[in-house]
């Protein structure tokens, strides 16, 4: 065998075990969600709006990877369980931001702990070194495949 088809059967085989890999932690993130009645599309939004203050509307989408349609009725949802606001920019009327109301605040400062608990029991199988080369070798594939 060439070391060409080693590198493309390298390939393939990377890609599998990638994608069993996420669809695991995938799967066990979205059991985690679901626990404090969350959908994975509202847990984003509202970790996002957590972590990162308030956004405009049509940021989340491309921060969530989300159609605007969709962000939409995600934030419209979040604000009539009267978890987020949304309010209208002073010097731009068209821009919508969206922030978390104390309500949603409240939930997050308890579930986010749990939540980042339970991300680090999932890649527990690997040590701290292990998971920021991880993380750099896959930002690098991803960079390379845009």
């Amino acid at each position: 065998m060439s070391e060409e088809h080693d590198n493309r059967q390298l390939s393939l085989k990377l890609y599998i075990v990638m994608h069993h890999a996420f669809n695991s932690m995938q799967d066990q993130s979205f059991k985690d969600m679901k626990r404090y009645g969350l959908n994975p599309t509202e847990f984003a939004v509202m970790e996002l709006l957590y972590n990162k203050g308030p956004q405009q509307i049509r940021e989340i989408g491309s921060r969530v990877l989300l159609a605007s349609g969709s962000i939409t009725y995600v934030v419209d949802k979040l604000v009539n369980e009267g978890y987020a606001v949304k309010e209208r920019y002073e010097m731009d009327r068209r821009i919508t931001y969206v922030s978390l109301r104390p309500r949603g605040r409240k939930l997050m400062d308890e579930i986010f702990p749990q939540h980042a608990e339970q991300m680090e029991r999932i890649t527990s199988g690997l040590t701290v070194i292990e998971k920021r080369r991880l993380t750099e070798l896959l930002k690098k594939l991803g960079k390379n495949v845009k």
